[in-house]
């Protein structure tokens, strides 16, 4: 299903509560560093400034119960985060564009784990094909169908500049990707079982300009 439809599968996780999750996890992750061993919903909804029904509610999307008057167990509810989100698990990735984001992404993996790893980055410009960045290295466009066949990637991060998104999108839903986590402002036009995340930067720091200066425009 693409992830801009409507449509929602009996029994899938909204996407409002799968965007919370992992703020639960990073939590828990400091909880039980200062050896914390049990946790209730209250308490992570004070700390997290959230309502703890909704706790309650994301942490049951998992599978997991909180016990009466004792609340969860610290480490088992990481270890059902991790293994909800996929994060205890590595998911190979392609990267296409290896500009300044797409180069930013391949460093930031080389110290941060998210279940997501990319395994090979792809250009056109001789400026960046044969560099490694974060130990990735960027290889020739033309290459990505060739590996595609071999490795079975099913996930492409796209960085690639606007104007080729769609064409490119195109290519690695033909090389098998059937997940597209997209950083273009382009709006891509795809078959409707691939998954497409849009996360364009553009529309971010708009969103972001906007409140500061209607901020501004209260005072």
């Amino acid at each position: 299903m693409n992830a801009k439809g409507k449509t929602k599968v009996k029994g899938q996780v909204s996407e409002p509560t799968l965007k919370r999750l992992p703020g639960y996890l990073y939590y828990l992750q400091k909880v039980q560093e200062k050896g914390l061993m049990t946790i209730s919903a209250p308490t992570i909804g004070r700390d997290l400034k959230c309502d703890p029904s909704q706790v309650v509610k994301d942490l049951a999307a998992t599978g997991i119960k909180g016990k009466t008057r004792v609340g969860y167990n610290t480490y088992e509810l990481i270890q059902t985060l991790e293994g909800f989100l996929g994060f205890n698990r590595i998911n190979e990735a392609f990267l296409v564009g290896a500009g300044n984001l797409g180069s930013a992404l391949m460093a930031y993996q080389e110290h941060q784990s998210l279940g997501l790893k990319i395994i090979a980055a792809f250009d056109t410009s001789p400026d960046k094909i044969g560099k490694s960045v974060g130990g990735i290295h960027v290889l020739e466009y033309n290459k990505l169908f060739s590996l595609s066949d071999r490795l079975k990637v099913r996930i492409g991060i796209l960085t690639t500049p606007n104007h080729v998104a769609q064409k490119v999108a195109e290519d690695l839903v033909n090389c098998g990707i059937q997940a597209i986590w997209n950083f273009t402002s382009a709006n891509l036009n795809l078959p409707a079982q691939v998954i497409v995340l849009d996360t364009s930067m553009s529309s971010y720091a708009a969103v972001l300009l906007r409140r500061l200066n209607d901020l501004e425009n209260k005072d």
